[in-house]
């Protein structure tokens, strides 16, 4: 795993190896997501639906709690 730090601006260099991998060069916007306390740089991509699959963590998992949420409404 790299690190990287924030510079001054807020902004971060991403590691040679990585850029070259995902072919980002100057210029290339890149999409910024959050999800919990994780914070995804997502680059440009020719079939974003299938490259984001299985991408986000299983938990926490809204349709479990959707499903307690209904148990628990059905109860009262």
């Amino acid at each position: 795993m790299e690190k990287v730090k924030v510079l001054a601006k807020g902004q971060v260099v991403i590691p040679a190896a990585i850029r070259k991998k995902y072919h980002i060069e100057p210029g290339v916007e890149l999409q910024v997501l959050e999800y919990g306390s994780i914070i995804y740089l997502v680059p440009p991509s020719k079939d974003p639906v299938g490259d984001a699959k299985g991408c986000l963590p299983g938990k926490p998992s809204l349709s479990e709690e959707l499903i307690e949420y209904r148990r628990t409404d059905f109860r009262e």
